[in-house]
Order: structure tokens, then C-alpha cells, then sequence
């Protein structure tokens, strides 16, 4: 499992894993569908404003990494993208329908409760009722091959502990049980920080860019 991916690489991881299902006749993604997946204003937190060569970069990244491949239709001449993580035929990953529904409502929106999971993954996997979105979290977390999630100490004024994915940071465990009950807090360590910080600054040398371009066309 990759436990060490930037915070745009999980934002395009999930919107590659999320586009699959709910628009699987345009997929995989060209450069800039991809793009506009990653920027989407619903469904994601934070919303973001990259530009293409921001998510190219950080598809290259992805390839190195062989979590994302390149695609070439016949007799096309654009290049598309599609996602190595789970359930293909380039890797032993296999997560079920309610599993993968989670893991890409993560990536996307950040820690969740699951009350807010089965509101929020139900467009991608569907959930009974919360049990079931227990039941796959407790899955996640319990895999031989994980965990991929992990369950945070509850806040203060909240009635249930959120989860996050575990595919950029480390965890630090608050008690040794693994209990249904446990609590465990979620760090993320300085490099993982310097290089979402160092991307965010991008980002807003990129839009500072674009207004300063804008107010020139004005005057």
C-alpha cells in the first residue's frame, strides 16, 4: 500500500476512481477532463484550482509510482489516463464496491463520519444503512494487506469519531487495543507537509498569475 502520496496525487487518484463509476463512458480521462475532475466545485474539500500542468506533473508522478497509466485510443490522437490503484489487472489490490465507494469519498472530501459516508458514498457504492458503512470501514481497516483507514479520536461536540484514509500519513495509536472503540490520532510527517505546502504555493502563484494577466487586459 502507498502510504506516502501528496495531497494533489490523492486528489487525482480520487477523482480518477470516482469518474470510473459515475461516468464510466468517459473514461479513462483525457489531460483536461482530469483537470476539471480536480477542480469540481461539488463534491470535494477542499476545491482546488489547478492548472493542467499542475495535474501533468502530477501524473508523471503517478506513473512512476505505477498508480496511474496512459492510454491511447485507436486513431486518437489524445491522451488518456486511468488509475493502477484497485481492482485492475496490473495489481493484486481488490476492494469491494462498498470498500472502494469509501476509500474514493476519502480521498476527495478528507476525514468523514460515517453517517456523512453513507450520505456522501451512496452516489458511488450503495449503503443500506450505517451498519454497512461500519462493516466496510472495519473492513478497511482490519485488511491483510492494510490498514486503509483509520479511525480518529472523536471531537469534542461530535456525537461519532470521523475516519480518514491512510494514504498520506502516518498513524500514531492513542491506546494499543484494536478494539471497535479505538481511538487513534493522524499525523502527517514534514516532508509529506513541505510538499503540500510547497504545491499550495504553486497553486497560488498560478492564480495570483491569472489575475495579475486579467487586470492587464483591462487597463
Amino acid at each position: 500500500m502507498h502510504s506516502n502520496l501528496a495531497f494533489y496525487e490523492i486528489r487525482v487518484i480520487g477523482a480518477l476512481l470516482e469518474k470510473e463509476i459515475t461516468t464510466p463512458e468517459q473514461y479513462p480521462l483525457s489531460l483536461n477532463a482530469l483537470t476539471n475532475a480536480c477542480n469540481q466545485k461539488s463534491n470535494r474539500d477542499p476545491v482546488l484550482n489547478l492548472d493542467e500542468a499542475t495535474v501533468q506533473q502530477t501524473l508523471d508522478g503517478l506513473i512512476k509510482k505505477h498508480l496511474v497509466s496512459e492510454k491511447t485510443g485507436f486513431g486518437s490522437r489524445v491522451t488518456k489516463y486511468q488509475h493502477r490503484f484497485c481492482n485492475t489487472a496490473f495489481g493484486a489490490l481488490r476492494l469491494s464496491a462498498q470498500e472502494l465507494a469509501i476509500i474514493a469519498e476519502l480521498l476527495l472530501r478528507g476525514p468523514q463520519t460515517p453517517g456523512e459516508l453513507r450520505t456522501r458514498a451512496g452516489r458511488l457504492g450503495k449503503f443500506n444503512d450505517v451498519q454497512e458503512v461500519d462493516a466496510a470501514l472495519r473492513s478497511l481497516i482490519e485488511r491483510e494487506d492494510g490498514p486503509f483507514v483509520v479511525q480518529l479520536a472523536r471531537e469534542a461536540g461530535r456525537r461519532e469519531s470521523r475516519y480518514a484514509h491512510l494514504l498520506s500519513g502516518e498513524v500514531q495509536a492513542a491506546e494499543s487495543a484494536a478494539g471497535p472503540d479505538m481511538e487513534v490520532s493522524l499525523t502527517r510527517t514534514d516532508h509529506d507537509r513541505l510538499s503540500e505546502l510547497e504545491q499550495q504555493i504553486a497553486a497560488l502563484r498560478q492564480e495570483l498569475s491569472e489575475i495579475k494577466s486579467l487586470l492587464e487586459q483591462r487597463t
